[in-house]
């Protein structure tokens, strides 16, 4: 399955840089926390933040961002966190591979990729266990295919 969408591609690393510090700091714009600014903000973390253990963070940095701006973390919105943790496999198996040395350049690539893509998780779990309340609120294994 596939979905087709022109994303939206950072102009500067310092870009991609604002988006990452922003989620820490929680002062990123509720609307600005878009499919592009998650894997940009994957991406920041991931290769410039080495002092931070993305997978031991990352729930509770979306959670808090999440509740900053007045989302909620539920069985039904908010933090998914197979879904965090799919593209957190994706991101890092991207800059495994990826020749590309600016961070504006390399989370376009990532975008414009096959990881990148909003329908990539798919290719590792059906709709249904992707989209389960379990699958939101801790992280299941896939039922399709390994992750990277």
């Amino acid at each position: 399955m596939t979905t087709d969408y022109s994303p939206r591609l950072f102009e500067r690393d310092e870009d991609v840089s604002a988006i990452g510090t922003g989620l820490l700091a929680c002062t990123l714009p509720r609307e600005a926390w878009t499919h592009e600014a998650h894997l940009g903000a994957c991406l920041w973390l991931l290769s410039e933040r080495p002092d931070i253990d993305v997978d031991a963070e990352i729930a509770g940095i979306i959670r808090r961002f999440n509740e900053s701006v007045g989302g909620v973390n539920d069985d039904r919105q908010g933090y998914h966190d197979s879904i965090t943790r799919a593209y957190v496999a994706g991101v890092r198996l991207f800059l495994s591979e990826t020749m590309e040395t600016g961070l504006a350049a390399r989370a376009n690539a990532l975008l414009l990729s096959d990881k990148g893509r909003r329908d990539w998780p798919l290719r590792f779990y059906s709709r249904e266990l992707l989209f389960s309340v379990a699958a939101r609120q801790g992280f299941v294994k896939p039922d399709l295919a390994a992750l990277p």
